[in-house]
């Protein structure tokens, strides 16, 4: 049929399809690379001459003659698995599909040039992106690059591509760089008759770095692969399943997943981020990073690498996955939603694992490098056992690099376990009580323990009080230091003591009639003696204490007490209080001479104070408070474990 209607393709689409299209010269020499494996070739030869700022490739393939070069190299669009076959004459699966590779040489090149040998014919072209724009700007339909004169060919086997008037930003800055990043898009360099060579050095897996920092690692499907060498950090291993229940028998994985030490060992010497999972086709680089099509922002994301190959994302048979770059796959496709749908399934098994693993080894090597932390490891409750190596190894993958910062923060959260573990069997209290008394009794008796704990601070802290008191009534100090330290700390006189509301103004009513008096100086020339007031469970408590190595009379004592109780009971009649109920306390030094000889008349004259009213030595008082809680602290083997364990850590 005749039609008015014609379809052209303009030169304009280079400037699309490839001046434009690739950003680095990784991708470029990808797919270089990718022809040079489709020619049968076994070694590929990448050279960089600094000065020169010119890169050159060659491989030992099956070369191309001049209409070949024609037909297939200089044709974009040329299919190859449509108008040849899909595997070389080695039984390779060819990689190139779209024929736009050749195009991403002027991306980082002014100048490409090209030879080639086969069946004895040796030709070359060179090619100049300032002759395509002429091309381009002249609305020419062709592109016609000049030929190499024949006297300036030197390719002797396959093809030799020389590229030159490189693009500054496009090339890497050391050739390091270069090896790990094309290690990188490839799952069969470095195998038996396969290999790429730059400056002469060949690229193997080794050189894609990622494995280095991975300790746990996921092999995918029943695999033989030792991935462990090349891991010095690697602690290990686990497989995966290769496939979905329900796929195409044909659809098939392989690879492997693995989690870093710690997130910042994934970014290598040139500040890459390996923190990636790269998806390959027929050993070629098909998607730089599937991570990305996962929504998933838990932390262990942040230490995952690794490397999926899954041929059937480039069947022959099938419409063609790949951008244009052939850097990542449509996400519309079918096929990627079913990869994505795998991989969240293989993630699903390594976060547990993962933590699992983190709990066991992490508490391994803290536990090796402080052997106290494997004691307490070993002295709890097999409930709370695995609680604790969550939490300690967490700590250890904290980025702490100094060793007294890891120390002191392994002993504070030690501590802080010791305290808040009780809060964590709420659940199981609730369990033992509907299960029955074999298991509610262990459970109570470990409680009673754990409650022990929370008083640990309070107790030493009060030890610490008497030591100190005992000081001050051993310099002999004045009362006024004696006075200030035991009213703050009254539990030394009894532990059930403390002030009640409404205390406050009967003591100010007392300072208002003169027997208490603050100020040593007006007490002294009052001739009174300090004390102190409280009120605790119902009883007015009146204490009256004197220096530490002053002795007193009997007589002196009842006098004095005799006038606080009857100044305290007119304070108490103005506010309606009668009949309430005083004691009075003398805290002395020296015993009485009467309580030597004559204990029966001492207690008689305290009684006819107030009922209740005692006399309580310093000795007597210091003695009794710290045996009382030392006796405390010895009896409780749980405070005392948790202190060996903190003190060797100190």
């Amino acid at each position: 049929m005749n039609s008015p209607y014609e379809m052209t393709i303009d030169l304009n689409v280079l400037d699309h399809l490839g001046i434009n299209l690739y950003s680095n010269v990784a991708a470029v020499l990808t797919e270089i690379v990718a022809n040079a494996w489709d020619a049968d070739a076994t070694i590929v030869t990448i050279d960089y001459d600094y000065a020169k700022q010119q890169i050159t490739i060659t491989d030992n393939g099956i070369g191309m003659t001049i209409k070949d070069m024609n037909d297939k190299f200089l044709k974009v669009g040329y299919r190859r698995r449509v108008q040849e076959t899909t595997t070389t004459a080695r039984g390779r699966h060819v990689m190139g599909r779209k024929g736009l590779g050749k195009l991403s040489l002027f991306s980082i090149a002014e100048s490409v040039r090209v030879q080639s040998i086969k069946n004895t014919e040796r030709h070359g072209l060179k090619m100049a992106v300032s002759r395509i724009r002429e091309a381009i700007n002249g609305q020419q339909s062709r592109y016609v690059p000049d030929a190499i004169p024949a006297d300036e060919l030197d390719v002797s086997v396959g093809t030799k591509i020389i590229l030159s008037e490189l693009k500054k930003g496009r090339v890497p800055s050391t050739l390091v760089a270069l090896r790990r990043r094309l290690a990188r898009r490839f799952s069969v360099v470095g195998s038996k008759d396969f290999s790429v060579l730059i400056d002469g050095s060949p690229v193997t897996a080794a050189d894609r770095d990622d494995i280095r920092a991975v300790e746990y690692i996921w092999h995918i499907g029943d695999e033989n692969t030792d991935r462990t060498a090349s891991a010095p950090n690697f602690k290990a291993q686990a497989i995966l399943p290769n496939r979905l229940d329900g796929w195409d028998p044909a659809w098939v994985v392989s690879g492997w997943i693995g989690t870093a030490v710690k997130p910042k060992m994934l970014v290598d010497a040139d500040n890459n981020n390996l923190n990636s999972i790269v998806l390959m086709a027929h050993g070629r680089l098909i998607q730089e990073n599937i991570l990305d099509n996962i929504n998933d922002g838990r932390l262990y994301t942040k230490y995952l690498t690794g490397q999926l190959e899954a041929d059937f994302l480039d069947f022959d048979s099938d419409d063609d996955i790949a951008t244009s770059d052939r850097q990542r796959i449509q996400e519309s496709d079918p096929r990627s939603a079913a990869m994505s749908a795998y991989l969240k399934v293989l993630l699903s098994k390594i976060e547990p694992q993962w933590a699992k693993w983190r709990r066991e080894f992490g508490a391994l090597e803290i536990a090796e490098e402080h052997p106290v932390i494997k004691e307490w490891f070993d002295s709890l409750d097999d409930s709370y056992r695995e609680q604790a190596k969550s939490l300690l190894s967490k700590v250890n993958s904290l980025p702490i690099d100094d060793a007294e910062d890891r120390r002191m923060v392994l002993r504070d959260s030690i501590m802080a376990f010791e305290r808040l573990k009780l809060r964590g069997t709420v659940h199981e209290l609730i369990n033992a009580v509907e299960i029955g008394a074999d298991k509610l009794i262990p459970l109570i008796a470990q409680r009673d323990t754990l409650e022990a704990s929370l008083y640990r601070d309070i107790i030493k802290s009060r030890i610490e009080v008497i030591r100190v008191f005992n000081k001050i009534v051993d310099d002999d100090e004045k009362e006024k230091a004696l006075q200030q330290h035991l009213f703050d700390h009254m539990w030394l006189l009894d532990p059930t003591w403390e002030r009640a509301d409404g205390s406050e103004l009967i003591e100010s009513r007392l300072m208002q009639e003169g027997v208490v008096v603050d100020d040593l100086t007006e007490k002294e020339s009052l001739g009174r003696v300090d004390i102190k007031y409280r009120t605790v469970l119902g009883t007015h408590i009146i204490v009256e204490l004197k220096r530490a190595h002053r002795r007193m009379g009997i007589l002196e004592l009842q006098q004095q007490g005799m006038l606080y109780v009857d100044k305290l009971q007119k304070i108490l009649a103005a506010q309606g209080l009668h009949g309430e109920k005083i004691e009075v306390v003398f805290v002395i030094g020296p015993p009485l001479v009467d309580e030597g000889y004559n204990h029966n008349r001492v207690a008689n004259m305290l009684e006819a104070i107030s009922p209740g009213s005692r006399i309580v030595h310093f000795d007597t008082l210091i003695n009794g408070a710290l045996k009382a809680y030392q006796a405390y602290i010895d009896s409780n083997k749980e405070l005392d474990r948790i202190d060996k364990v903190v003190a060797r850590l100190s």
